[in-house]
């Protein structure tokens, strides 16, 4: 399937004003998947950029990555989005990107590095609720998994539009209870910010 083609249908979901900005980046998978109607992102979401350099593209200062979601064609809504953040006070600017796409109905999961290891939050903010997981088994694709109490195994038989479709499938039925929420309670209660290249070989 050409970029064209994947563009026009892109074009009638949600995602197309993600891909317009620039912010759909680093794409292991953007595309149809295996349900009719349904388009498909796993990659990385730019959040803020750096300064542009006459035509040079911008690199992202800020992402949310891992990222895993799906809209539907003729739907102004994301049904399900998952991400990962390094500060939890991050949320704001995923919520504040994704705008207009986030929907009172979707599901909405972002997983933090700096949450306690034993917390679990819904945390409403503007006309979203964001789920909100501390990152243990050290991905989104492992977290969402388990957390969805899918088996592993059992989606390795599947593409990665079928893993992504039995994910967001299992996604969209979840409906269990957390501790609710501000975001500003959030960032009083988040621990301190990791440096992600701490230790490593220079």
């Amino acid at each position: 399937m050409t970029d064209m083609i994947l563009d026009k249908e892109l074009d009638q979901t949600a995602l197309a004003r993600l891909q317009l900005e620039g912010r759909l980046l680093n794409a292991v998978f953007r595309g149809p998947t295996s349900t009719p109607e349904r388009i498909g992102f796993r990659g990385e979401l730019a959040l803020r950029f750096g300064p542009q350099l006459a035509d040079e593209a911008r690199p992202p200062e800020l992402s949310c990555e891992q990222v895993m979601a799906v809209a539907n064609a003729g739907d102004l809504h994301l049904a399900f989005f998952a991400g990962w953040l390094l500060n939890f006070e991050h949320l704001k600017d995923v919520a504040e990107v994704l705008g207009d796409a986030l929907s009172p109905d979707g599901k909405y999961f972002l997983f933090c590095d700096n949450i306690d290891l034993s917390s679990r939050y819904q945390v409403p903010y503007q006309r979203a609720v964001f789920y909100v997981l501390p990152i243990v088994e050290s991905t989104v694709y492992n977290e969402i998994l388990e957390l969805l109490y899918l088996e592993k195994a059992e989606l390795k038989k599947k593409d990665t539009a079928g893993k992504l479709d039995a994910v967001a499938d299992a996604a969209l039925r979840f409906d269990s209870p957390f501790e609710i929420i501000s975001y500003e309670k959030g960032c009083e209660l988040m621990g301190p910010v990791r440096n992600p290249n701490e230790n490593r070989p220079v």
